[in-house]
């Protein structure tokens, strides 16, 4: 039945085929080395250990597993103690766990946006926070990223003054998706006191923090937020498994009921055997040594990637150099549009992510998003290689 015999919310009618899923679909295929998701290895899942957790709980607490149950309190209390050891002092009251940080933007967009209000995003920036704010018909003024510190403190201030007031911001923190920058240690304090001195909720969106593999972690924005704006989104689906699909908000207590509520209208709750299997991973003390295993063998092919591009590519483009996370930025040429080259990297079996799509008008046309977690690091060089066959190609037409 064609869409157009529904009768369609203006939401509904405005919405757009999802471009990362359409070129993600040209990845699948086992002969394309796939530069393209964001997905962990396989290998490096902690498949053992979680199914022994998995036995354990159902074999231990049974029907209760499986039933619809209030959030667990002891995954709560771990979290806010894992908050406490990254300089954010708070509560399981304070805790507020979620399907992943999508669903965490989800629910707090529905909190403080109404439809045609202001929001501040970065002009380069996750999909799926496009979904949130442009998705909802916000009003987006965008700021400036710099690759080597992080997004532009003096860009944030003239956006949270300008008036109307903007209902919330958003900004990734550490190894930024796609752009694999971390916001500098001295701008965090900058922009949460930004965020308290014009009274606008600053959504810190931090899901990659635990994959760092160089330097020294770095405290969140929210370790600097002693007026309760800065909304703090965390994820174990990047830490332990995509598929468990949990996550958490950090937040002021006394919004925990209308949150609740809000949630309510999505989902109900999170799987209560996924919870109380993952409270189990971590009380086992797996985590910190899978954390460590899986930056190892990211950091090794991050090297690996800089390497390749530094040999195949070094006259004809720029990247950035994360010190953590599963992404590399590259640059090319203006002129370059990568979303046009994309069918013929496919071609050469090689795919990637057409810059183009994180910014809001396009304008990043001459840059690309590469995954280096999800290949083998001899892979990883058999890709760049054949992407810079293409890429030379189109610089010749």
């Amino acid at each position: 039945m064609p869409t157009d015999a529904f009768r369609l919310s203006r939401v509904g009618q405005n919405l757009q085929r999802s471009v990362m899923r359409d070129l993600l679909r040209f990845a699948v295929d086992p002969n394309v080395i796939s530069l393209a998701g964001g997905l962990p290895a396989s290998e490096h899942l902690p498949l053992d250990d979680l199914r022994e957790c998995i036995d354990l709980v159902l074999s231990r607490d049974g029907p209760k597993a499986l039933q619809y149950s209030p959030q667990h309190l002891p995954l709560r209390a771990w979290i806010a103690e894992y908050m406490g050891s990254k300089g954010v002092p708070c509560t399981a009251e304070e805790i507020f766990i979620t399907n992943g940080n999508q669903h965490g933007l989800a629910i707090l967009s529905r909190l403080f946006l109404d439809q045609g209000e202001p929001a501040v995003i970065e002009e380069v920036t996750f999909t799926g926070i496009h979904q949130v704010t442009v998705g909802r018909e916000a009003e987006v003024r965008t700021l400036p990223t710099d690759l080597d510190s992080g997004v532009c403190v003096e860009s944030f201030a003239e956006a949270l003054k300008a008036s109307p007031k903007p209902k919330f911001a958003v900004l990734i923190t550490d190894f930024h998706n796609p752009l694999g920058v971390s916001i500098a240690e001295e701008k965090r304090a900058e922009l949460a006191a930004l965020a308290a001195r014009y009274g606008v909720p600053l959504i810190e969106d931090d899901p990659y923090a635990p994959l760092r593999f160089r330097g020294g972690a770095i405290p969140p924005i929210k370790a600097h937020d002693e007026a309760g704006m800065v909304f703090y989104l965390g994820s174990f689906s990047k830490m332990l498994a995509p598929a468990l699909r949990l996550g958490w908000i950090a937040a002021p207590a006394d919004l925990m009921a209308r949150i609740t509520t809000l949630r309510e209208s999505f989902d109900l709750e999170s799987s209560t055997l996924f919870q109380r299997a993952v409270t189990e991973f971590v009380d086992r003390g797996l985590l910190e040594p899978h954390l460590q295993r899986i930056s190892a063998a990211h950091g090794a092919r991050r090297d690996t990637m800089l390497a390749a591009l530094e040999r195949h590519l070094s006259d004809v483009a720029r990247w950035s150099k994360p010190e953590g996370g599963v992404f590399v930025w590259v640059s090319l040429p203006e002129g370059l549009e990568t979303t046009e080259m994309f069918h013929r990297a496919i071609e050469k079996q090689v795919a990637y992510i057409p810059g183009g799509v994180f910014s809001v008008d396009g304008s990043t046309k001459n840059a690309l998003r590469l995954n280096f977690s999800n290949v083998t690091p001899e892979a990883i060089d058999d890709g760049v290689q054949r992407l810079a066959t293409v890429i030379r190609q189109a610089l010749h037409e």
